[in-house]
Order: C-alpha cells, then sequence, then structure tokens
C-alpha cells in the first residue's frame, strides 16, 4: 500500500496566499480625536549627508525621525488601555501601576504573537451594503445571519473581524470617524464565543455614537472586552482584499511590537489563505 506523504508546514507556507491587512500609514490619515496629532515622520539624515567617498567608499546611508501615537493606523490595544472605574483588567487599580513611563503591568509588550485561525464576517456584502450607512450599530443579529450565509462559526480561540466597508474610505477622515461599528449586542456576542481578538476596519471596533443604556459608558466594547474579558482589539484593518477572496476562514498572523508599558503598538496582521 501507497504511504500517503502530508505536506510538511514550510511546504504548506510556501504554497499560502499572504494578504496584508494593513492600512499604509502616513500623515493626514484619519486618526482618533483622542489621539492627535497621530503621526509625523522626517526623513532626518539623507544620502547627501552621509556620502563620503574618502571614508566609507561608494556607500551612504539616509535615515529618518518617526513621532506618532501608539493607537495611530493599524494597531493593537493593550490591556490597560481602558479602564472602568479606575479598574483595569483584573479588578487591578489604575493609580497602583501608572508610571511616568508607562504601566508595570498588562502593558503591549505582554501581548503573545496571535498566530491562530481568523474568521471574516463581511456584514457590508451580507447586508448588500458597501460601506454599511453612518455610525451604523451592528447587532448580533446581524453577525449570526452574516455567519450563517459565509457557512461559518466563530469557536473558542479564534481572531474575529468584522468588515462594514470603511475600508475604502481610509483616505477621508471626516467620513471614516463616522464609520459603523459593532453594537453592544455585537461585542457580547463575539465575546461568548471565547476569541481573543476582535478587529474591524474602522477607528475604534465600536460604533462611534453608541452609549451603553445600563452604564452610560461610551465605547462599551473597550470596557467590556478589554477591562473584563481580556480580549484584545485591533483597529484600521484593511479588509478589501481578503472580502474579494470571500476567504472567510484563514490563518491569522498578528504581532505587536515589545514597547514596555505601552498601551498599544503598531501592528502588521496578515491572513495566510
Amino acid at each position: 500500500m501507497e504511504k500517503i506523504v502530508q505536506p510538511t508546514l514550510i511546504e504548506r507556507l510556501k504554497n499560502a496566499r499572504v494578504i496584508d491587512l494593513e492600512q499604509p500609514r502616513f500623515q493626514g490619515m484619519p486618526i482618533h480625536p483622542a489621539h492627535k496629532p497621530g503621526y509625523f515622520y522626517a526623513l532626518h539624515r539623507r544620502h547627501r549627508d552621509t556620502y563620503q567617498p574618502g571614508l566609507h567608499g561608494p556607500r551612504s546611508g539616509a535615515s529618518g525621525v518617526l513621532t506618532m501615537m501608539e493607537h495611530s493606523g493599524t494597531h493593537i490595544d493593550a490591556l490597560c488601555h481602558q479602564a472602568c472605574g479606575l479598574k483595569i483588567f483584573g479588578n487591578i487599580d489604575t493609580d497602583s501601576i501608572e508610571s511616568p513611563v508607562g504601566f508595570t503591568q498588562l502593558g503591549i509588550e505582554h501581548v503573545p504573537p496571535l498566530v491562530t485561525r481568523g474568521i471574516l464576517l463581511d456584514v457590508a456584502t451580507s447586508k448588500g451594503q458597501m460601506p454599511l450607512p453612518l455610525d451604523y450599530s451592528i447587532t448580533a443579529d446581524d453577525l449570526t445571519a452574516c455567519a450563517k450565509a459565509q457557512n461559518v462559526q466563530v469557536e473558542k480561540g479564534d481572531v474575529l473581524l468584522v468588515r462594514t466597508g470603511y475600508d475604502t474610505l481610509w483616505h477621508d477622515e471626516e467620513i471614516y470617524l463616522q464609520a459603523a461599528g459593532v453594537g453592544k449586542s455585537g461585542t457580547l456576542w463575539a465575546a461568548e464565543r471565547g476569541v481573543v481578538a476582535v478587529g474591524a476596519d474602522n477607528m475604534a471596533w465600536d460604533a462611534p455614537k453608541d452609549v451603553d443604556p445600563d452604564t452610560g459608558a461610551t465605547l462599551f466594547a473597550h470596557i467590556h472586552l478589554l477591562t473584563q474579558k481580556g480580549i484584545y482589539i485591533i483597529e484600521n484593518l484593511d479588509l478589501r482584499e481578503l472580502a474579494r477572496a470571500k476567504q472567510y476562514t484563514f490563518g491569522f498572523i498578528g504581532i505587536p511590537l515589545k514597547f514596555r508599558g505601552a498601551t498599544g503598538s503598531p501592528i502588521r496582521p496578515i491572513a495566510l489563505v
């Protein structure tokens, strides 16, 4: 009987299609008002400055200065980013772990590399609205209907990505800041399934104008997921190529930078299909 040889991990990776889920970073990209000025890059040292053939031969070098908020561009939130009643995840007092140079616990350096199954719920396409209406609040029913239409199930350990269609408007800050987002019932739906992280093609995952009627909290998902459930939030994703390919399940890789004590980090998320 002929033995069936299974492909190795390296062979499978070589054959995988890589889909980039990060939006480009540039001065003038959409920035949440709380995180202005956002992003600035300047070319500090130019090739002409370092061109010294007598010392270095024909070689020259250039380098720049990058100034940016942690929560600008495609990024991931650390668990210390939000508090509820001045308590962060684990019921820790904010005053006890804040310092001038960052947080002594639950900073972004403690977020592990996210290498797991990803699920895309393309709600905009499911509802036939591209993008969804301004400030639309995606409900649990919307997510359930989308998952059924795509024939997928969200399971424990997944990274759940939700598409609003506003990834097409990354160039337009005024409109992008009014993007649809996930409402309270949708956030509870995701948390109940035990995901390790959620993400969306908008500024905050949350619907921007929603206010929780029970607590009065704005950005309900930020206090529920980060402070109560320990679920990370990834923001400003580009889900266009993934949606065009109709790849609703995929290998997800997202690795934050180890900024000690920081409340968030840029992330370069990719999908392997």
